[in-house]
């Protein structure tokens, strides 16, 4: 699928790529501006969790406490998700789940929402060639229908660009939210039951997770929130029924590579029982 036209809007979010790289943090470390080549994982690592899903928390809020434009936190914040995906390669992870735009963050301010639409397709754009080189595939979940035609044509082609590649699983949640999620596939059995092609009593938890916007994604092993608050704010409520709970106290723009490597030290550490006795 190719790319759609550029418009004249998205020179704004070009203009944001070439802003100072020191903006993007304030610890005086260097920022990585690409996705560069993974190291191979260490053979006495523990085994990494096959689905990491990560809660980016404080953009807004690290930008505020460094009087930069709410804007700048949200610049710093994709610095962040590149690292992330770095790191996740790294450390063989197979599946990582960013939660980016949330169905209540349409109710952020209009020059707000314009700024996080714009950067995200500004990213799309810019990083689609360096994620497909490092063998990342591309999936997005949510409502896709409340974004501009541009934006979900720019969605469907990064999806059909990347969707042979196995190395590492983006899924990016844009205008997600689990409770809709789940009326969603609630509303979907209900109507099949009703039109004779599903019996109620087949319905299991599998059937039901295949109406999901997750299907044929595995389970969380693990979610990260950080900036310190402690809530799953509607992300994955069916999905992380088993998973283990991270919530660091540092801002989404300020999380790199030794934030996950802890953070899966961390996960290696706990017992996991799914319920059961141990023995």
């Amino acid at each position: 699928m190719p790319w759609p036209k550029k418009t004249a809007r998205s020179s704004r979010y070009d203009a944001i790529a070439t802003l100072p790289a020191a903006m993007a943090t304030a610890t005086g470390k260097v920022v990585m501006s690409a996705l560069t080549q993974a190291a191979a994982v260490p053979v006495d690592a523990p085994p990494a969790p096959r689905h990491v899903a990560i809660i980016m928390d404080g953009n807004r809020r690290w930008a505020q406490a460094r009087g930069l434009p709410r804007l700048a936190g949200h610049r710093a914040g994709v610095e962040a998700v590149r690292r992330t995906v770095r790191a996740s390669i790294q450390h063989g992870v197979g599946w990582l789940t960013l939660y980016a735009f949330s169905s209540e963050n349409w109710r952020r301010p209009p020059d707000e929402v314009v700024d996080l639409t714009g950067l995200l397709r500004h990213f799309v754009r810019a990083e689609i060639a360096e994620l497909a080189r490092q063998g990342v595939r591309l999936r997005f979940i949510g409502d896709r229908n409340r974004f501009s035609p541009e934006i979900r044509a720019d969605l469907a082609a990064a999806e059909e660009m990347t969707k042979a590649n196995r190395r590492l699983t983006l899924v990016v949640a844009l205008s997600y939210g689990a409770r809709d999620e789940i009326l969603v596939a609630a509303r979907a059995a209900a109507e099949a039951a009703a039109a004779g092609k599903l019996d109620p009593a087949d319905i299991d938890e599998g059937r039901f997770s295949s109406l999901l916007s997750t299907d044929g994604i595995p389970d969380s092993d693990l979610i990260i929130r950080t900036s310190g608050e402690q809530r799953l704010s509607n992300f994955l409520l069916w999905q992380s029924a088993y998973a283990e709970l991270l919530f660091l106290d540092v801002m989404w723009p300020d999380f790199g590579e030794r934030h996950f490597a802890d953070s899966l030290a961390e996960f290696a550490r706990r017992e996991r029982r799914f319920g059961a006795r141990p023995g």
